[in-house]
């Protein structure tokens, strides 16, 4: 199995989530041919047709029905049609989902420290309350953690001003950002309740991609949701 860390939900419409591993490469960077296979895969594992997106580190919402043509410009990813996996790519930064299985409207945000500061997931969370969306099930994915992001002290400042719940401090003592707990504040801010950490460090974890570990080395790996009929 190229899919990993499941979980699934039931209502009008039956919800999967999931995350890649390093087995897989859908990053920006690798070659044609293996990011074609790892997307060829998760097709394979889902039954959906996968939908990336050209990720930006900014706050941009797209909808899409799947058959929109090339890859939005943006950093969430919203969809009402069963059959589409949406993916939000990651290497440390923080890959989050979003459901409700009633509503029939998912969504798969990449928000890293810059999507952070911008509110990339309360902006997504917007966007699925005006599609319908009301008691939403978010799944926050492996990222690094605030123990081992470590900053220059003035962006540390910059960023936890606006998210206070992100300020943290390195293991070894210098400034940090726990983005993962950011989010997590973002979403209780937003009013979603039912919040699933999947948890992990990617820096701490061999099997998954880390940036901050690999430097351009690092491959991509992606949290995958999908809706399909019960």
């Amino acid at each position: 199995m190229s899919l990993r860390l499941r979980d699934r939900i039931e209502g009008d419409l039956v919800i999967e989530v999931a995350f890649t591993g390093a087995s897989l490469d859908v990053g920006d960077r690798a070659p044609a041919d293996v990011r074609r296979a790892a997307l060829d895969a998760v097709a394979v594992e889902t039954g959906a047709l996968p939908v990336v997106m050209h990720q930006v580190h900014g706050a941009t919402v797209s909808v899409t029905s799947g058959d929109d043509g090339p890859a939005p410009t943006c950093d969430a990813l919203v969809t009402t049609t069963p059959g589409v996996a949406l993916l939000a790519r990651a290497a440390d930064c923080v890959p989050v989902l979003l459901a409700d299985p009633v509503a029939g409207v998912v969504a798969a945000v990449h928000s890293g420290r810059p999507g952070l500061a911008a509110g990339v997931v309360p902006a997504a969370v917007e966007r699925v309350r005006a599609l319908g969306a009301a008691d939403l099930v978010a799944w926050v994915g492996p990222h690094v953690c605030g123990s081992c992001y470590e900053v220059p002290a003035a962006m540390r400042d910059e960023v936890a001003a606006l998210v206070p719940e992100s300020r943290s401090e390195t293991s070894w003592g210098t400034p940090a950002l726990d983005l993962g707990a950011g989010v997590r504040a973002q979403l209780a801010g937003a009013g979603v309740r039912d919040v699933r950490d999947v948890g992990g460090c990617t820096r701490e974890t061999p099997d998954l991609p880390s940036y901050r570990r690999d430097g351009d080395a690092a491959t991509r790996f992606a949290g995958v949701i999908w809706m399909v009929a019960p």
